[in-house]
């Protein structure tokens, strides 16, 4: 399909570097902007945005960051960091409108210019394909409900693949499936607000089926590909000592943290979904999502705790106990659960490991030369990134560390409201400006710690949410 749409450009291959990686994460919706301009069509983020009620304050994605114009300032900020790997994804309709069909030949050399200038600042591209803008009009046709999206989306890869396969090696098939399936299909709180148990459980099989057929297609498309998918794997603890929380928990976690990586890796939905998904298997399912990958993209910020619920997977989110500090937006700090979220992949699925998001949001403002000292924030990366190094020494293969994220963004339902940002934003003039923890991250990649998490660093922790 995609074959005689694309253009030739002839680059010097980069192999995937061996050294462990400092880097950072982004995605195209939340950054990009640009929205109605040079052939983009709506994604269901363009959609869910302009239903009432649904985004607070009213906020949309049609500007962003203006990363789509403003993508060599925000290179030249990673550059000034020292990073060396930058995830990005590809807003799917901004390369085929339709979301298949014919492509958009402007949404294409954006990525080639991006891409470009990546390489010529020494960093190395890291795409996923899927960060959660489905073309609105595949939606039109089912979306993830729909078994035949297996097939667009690998056309989708492919396209992706030919174009930028002779610069990209790195690839991810999805980020946080768990997150855009419940959120969107079973509990109705992100796009395209869906609260259905069958749409849920027909959408985790078609996701793990389109992730299956990009893993055959970037194989067959790129030579020495390095391939993977992005989990969002934290622990699940029950909010209480009764046993339907416990209940609740057990059952939570296997929709968060073993719905995708089970079925890709081992070839078997764990034990709460199988009968649920039973309905919408075909014989030989399982082998074609059970694809051989490189590694496992990690995601992780804090540990869950679970109570029991009445919504159709019987458990929900409750609040930490008291004396567990939280951040601003009140996620529990927890590194010792990120260290063992981590030994815990490596004994479990036996892959080198790619920490593609950890940070987190604070009630950043400039003071009064201008900055943003942002100290719960430093705490906080210092705290996870010790806590990484002891499950390295302690075996875990661990090879690379990516913040969440390089830029404040549009955090989805939450709007502008969250600030993740290494680098402030100020969007009504579009200014960027590093704040404190940038220059702490840039410290820390050109002088990487040998040391496990200290007691002052540990101390250090309790301070954060206090100090935002």
């Amino acid at each position: 399909m995609a074959g005689n749409i694309l253009k030739a450009h002839a680059r010097t291959p980069v192999a995937p570097k061996p050294e462990f990686l400092w880097g950072v994460s982004t995605s195209s919706f939340q950054i990009e902007g640009a929205a109605h301009i040079e052939g983009r069509g709506d994604s269901i983020w363009d959609a869910y945005c302009r239903i009432q009620g649904r985004v607070k304050g009213g906020d949309t994605g049609d500007q962003a960051c203006d990363h789509y114009h403003r993508y060599t300032e925000d290179v030249a900020l990673m550059r000034d960091l020292g990073v060396n790997a930058y995830r990005f994804s590809i807003s799917w309709p901004r390369v085929l409108p339709r979301g298949r069909g014919v492509s958009n030949e402007p949404g294409l050399a954006f990525y080639d210019r991006l891409i470009d200038a990546l390489l010529a600042a020494d960093i190395e591209p890291w795409i996923c394909l899927y960060h959660w803008d489905l073309p609105q009009a595949l939606d039109d046709l089912g979306g993830w409900q729909n078994r035949d999206i297996a097939g667009w989306f690998a056309d989708y890869a492919t396209l992706v693949a030919r174009r930028y396969g002779d610069r990209v090696k790195r690839f991810a098939t999805f980020n946080e499936p768990c997150v855009f399936t419940l959120f969107g299909y079973g509990l109705g709180w992100n796009a395209p607000g869906i609260a259905d148990k069958a749409a849920l459980h027909k959408a985790i099989h078609h996701v793990n089926l389109s992730h299956g057929a990009a893993v055959d297609v970037l194989r067959a498309s790129v030579p020495d590909a390095s391939l993977g998918a992005i989990h969002n794997r934290q622990p699940c603890f029950p909010r209480s000592a009764s046993p339907e929380d416990a209940n609740a928990a057990q059952r939570f976690a296997e929709y968060w943290n073993d719905a995708f990586p089970y079925p890709q890796q081992f070839g078997c939905y764990p034990s709460a979904l199988a009968d649920a998904i039973e309905p919408y298997q075909r014989p030989g399912d399982m082998a074609q999502i059970a694809r051989s990958v490189d590694w496992f993209g990690l995601n992780h910020y804090s540990p869950h705790y679970i109570k029991a619920d009445s919504n159709l997977i019987g458990a929900t989110f409750g609040a930490p106990p008291d004396d567990v500090p939280r951040t601003s937006i009140g996620w529990p700090i927890v590194p010792g659960a990120f260290r063992d979220t981590l030994l815990d992949i490596h004994h479990r699925f036996g892959l080198p490991i790619y920490v593609l998001e950890n940070g987190t949001a604070a009630e950043d403002k400039l003071d009064i030369a201008g900055g943003i000292q942002d100290a719960g924030r430093i705490a906080y990366l210092q705290a996870y990134t010790d806590a990484m190094q002891e499950a390295i020494s302690a075996g875990a293969d661990v090879r690379g560390y990516f913040v969440w994220s390089l830029l404040d963004n549009f955090e989805w339902a939450s709007g502008y409201s969250q600030r993740f940002g290494l680098v402030y934003v100020d969007f009504d003039t579009q200014r960027r400006i590093p704040k404190a923890s940038a220059r702490w991250y840039s410290d820390l990649i050109a002088a990487p710690r040998e040391s496990p998490i200290s007691s002052a660093t540990a101390n250090s922790v309790n301070a954060i949410a206090a100090k935002g």
